[in-house]
């Protein structure tokens, strides 16, 4: 049976949109940086003084997920605090609406009816009528949001037991790397003397194959199907390591083992193989990946982290490679955490969902 009745989100909530004001990141950084600066989904710095002063839910106005279930649109600040003009403040109203209850209504209700706009959606004040939020009485209300509490804590934990279990992997595979380096003496070479670059478009026949993308998890399939000239998209077979040159500062690296899916990808990533007897794409995959390959890609890297890396630039870095047999050993090793790696990604994967499950679950959506 449903929670009833749904009325509008402005009948429950006052708003307090007037004591939102921008400012730059150059002027915080003039200032003293004493209190939290909040945006659309979270605290993204610091700031000399407070506007807000309480226990406030932020809900966004532009840049929240909107749309995506999984994904919180609304957050709770106490305390003295400034918020700029990318998320809305309000207050559940004395006596009608309580404010933990409210924040998880937030991240259930549909804006699909209240969003506009296409590429950036944007939730403006006039359309907030159009968000309708269950209403039961207020006992009703605290005693939904104290056993949701209970339950998000629930998640969090082991949301942070998997992302341990990642970073244990993501520590190991390094120490793998390291140890093929050290194990005996190793040569030193330009990245242009051990990679071929692949430039070459895939062709007519681009529509036969899925398009690829590098994240800061690795490889995963693109978001956006090819755009003009998709026969300039660049193969991406089993052994290639690509990157995106806007993104490789953070970590937007893929790699396609041998026993995954030829694919294609946009244009503008690099796309490297290792040089056969010199080089196993792999192992330089891993490395790329650790605090070796890091640290060359910062001594490259030229001004503003959204400044393009192409291979010109990247052929400049330097490697020490141990023995080819030493790589192929390491390289398969380093495919067994692979694996590892998968069944703790799946995990995360089910316990992004959950917080959404447990929403549907509250507020008795069939």
């Amino acid at each position: 049976m449903k929670i009833n009745p749904l009325i509008p989100l402005t009948e429950l909530v006052d708003i307090f949109d007037h004591l939102r004001e921008p400012v730059s990141l150059v002027e915080r950084n003039k200032r003293e940086l004493k209190y939290p600066y909040y945006g659309a989904t979270g605290q993204i710095g610091l700031i000399d003084d407070f506007k807000q002063n309480g226990k406030f839910i932020l809900l966004g106005e532009d840049g929240a997920p909107f749309l995506e279930p999984n994904k919180p649109k609304a957050y709770i600040v106490e305390g003295k605090c400034w918020v700029n003009n990318h998320a809305h403040v309000l207050k559940g109203k004395v006596g009608l609406c309580d404010d933990d209850y409210l924040c998880y209504a937030l991240n259930w209700v549909d804006y699909s009816n209240a969003v506009t706009g296409s590429t950036r959606l944007k939730l403006p004040q006039s359309m907030m009528s159009n968000l309708m939020i269950p209403k039961p009485s207020l006992y009703e209300q605290r005693q939904i949001a104290a056993q949701l509490k209970v339950q998000f804590e629930k998640v969090e934990n082991a949301r942070k037991a998997i992302e341990e279990q990642r970073l244990e992997i993501q520590n190991l595979a390094n120490a793998i790397i390291y140890q093929s380096i050290n194990e005996r003496k190793t040569n030193r070479y330009n990245l242009n003397k051990v990679l071929n670059e692949i430039k070459k478009g895939i062709g007519e026949n681009w529509a036969d194959y899925p398009v690829l993308g590098a994240t800061r998890n690795g490889l995963a399939l693109a978001k956006e199907p090819p755009g003009k000239n998709p026969q300039r998209y660049k193969p991406v077979v089993p052994g290639t390591v690509f990157y995106n040159p806007m993104r490789i500062l953070i970590g937007s690296i893929a790699f396609v083992d041998d026993d995954e899916i030829h694919g294609i990808t946009s244009p503008d990533y690099v796309v490297l193989q290792g040089k056969e007897g010199l080089l196993d794409s792999r192992w330089f995959y891993y490395w790329l990946r650790s605090p070796l390959g890091e640290k060359c890609i910062s001594s490259l890297a030229r001004g503003a982290v959204r400044e393009r890396m192409l291979f010109n630039r990247l052929a400049n870095g330097e490697i020490e490679l141990p023995e080819y047999a030493i790589q192929k050993t390491a390289s398969k090793a380093l495919k067994e955490l692979k694996y590892i790696k998968m069944n703790i990604e799946k995990k995360m994967d089910d316990i992004s969902v959950l917080p959404n499950r447990l929403l549907t679950q509250a507020f008795n959506i069939d």
